[in-house]
């Protein structure tokens, strides 16, 4: 069902009350199939109706999400840091929300190191040693004492390569020299992009699920992220839509 001109500007108004904003995606949908629309949009405005995060901070938590390497919704990025902006936020905090995200590379590490010692080890009949020295000791104890985990892949990293794992650390510990967002938010940052639905890495998610419960998170808090990240599955229509419209265009 397609909508008039009235009823469209009744439902981009209510949608900028209910959420903040108005693109040209949600007004594709609300013309070209008004059910759908408010089906929809009361599934993406919940977050912000629910009031357990402020606006600010949910659009921080929508820019992790599509800055992720995992995602990379470029129409959503843009959309979301005008939007964080609005509500307030400094370049600072969004800067220090990419940083965040950034890391989420090592993932690679965490996850195929484990795999490649598994086969290795199988291949060669012999059990890899993992022994740290004095100075990669120090540096474990640095980790744990900035970060509250160590997971053993880690060990293995840090003895094949020590001026990596140096690098590595000083990238991931960045953000937390400096109190530009809270501990508790950089922990819902982390948990956004490890349980994003391109990505559910579920080591992550109980670490930073733990971590953020040690920085007073409250079990509604972390349910808010969960439900913000489930709407993710938006970027279907934001990369998809536009296309669709060329194609038609060019018929």
């Amino acid at each position: 069902m397609e909508t008039n001109g009235n009823t469209k500007k009744t439902i981009a108004k209510d949608q900028l009350k209910e959420m903040g904003y108005w693109d040209s995606i949600m007004d594709y949908i609300s013309t070209f199939d008004t059910d759908f629309y408010n089906i929809y949009k009361d599934f993406l405005c919940t977050p912000y109706t629910n009031h357990i995060f402020d606006a600010k901070t949910i659009e921080l938590i929508h820019i992790a999400i599509n800055a992720s390497p995992t995602n990379l919704c470029q129409s959503k990025l843009e959309m979301h840091m005008k939007n964080a902006i609005n509500h307030g936020s400094k370049k600072e905090e969004i800067f220090e929300v990419l940083k965040l995200v950034s890391v989420l590379g090592m993932h690679t590490c965490a996850v195929g190191i484990p795999i490649l010692v598994d086969e290795y080890n199988a291949y060669s009949n012999d059990s890899m040693p993992v022994k740290l020295n004095e100075s990669q000791k120090e540096q474990k104890d640095q980790f744990i004492k900035k970060m509250g985990y160590w997971n053993r892949f880690r060990d293995i990293l840090l003895v094949n390569d020590e001026p990596f794992f140096e690098s590595y650390l000083k990238v991931l510990t960045n953000p937390w020299e400096k109190d530009i967002i809270s501990a508790k938010l950089k922990e819902f940052i982390y948990i956004a992009i490890d349980s994003s639905t391109t990505h559910l890495f579920e080591n992550g998610i109980r670490i930073h699920i733990r971590n953020a419960l040690k920085y007073g998170a409250s079990f509604e808090e972390i349910m808010e992220i969960l439900k913000i990240v489930s709407t993710q599955g938006s970027s279907t229509f934001h990369i998809s839509l536009p296309i669709l419209e060329e194609a038609l265009s060019e018929i």
